[in-house]
């Protein structure tokens, strides 16, 4: 999973799965689900976030009951 902060457009993108998209869906004003070839949600787009999120450009990853492993860019 990758989720990435565009301040210039304030955008927040989450990708689940590195896959080819081929159909997206306007869930609600300014938020878009990205869905693969089989119908699967792979990935999503928060557009405005800085209005719809609180400090869009800080993310803390949690993982409850499993070790977390890898590495997170600054």
């Amino acid at each position: 999973m990758k989720i990435t902060y565009d301040q210039e457009t304030d955008t927040i993108t989450i990708r689940f799965k590195d896959v080819l998209v081929s159909e997206s869906d306007e869930l609600q004003e300014g938020m878009v689900a990205d869905f693969d070839g089989e119908g699967n949600i792979v990935g999503l787009e928060i557009f405005e976030a800085s209005k719809r999120v609180t400090q869009p450009q800080n993310l803390i990853f949690e993982s409850k009951g499993h070790p977390v492993s890898g590495s997170a860019a600054a």
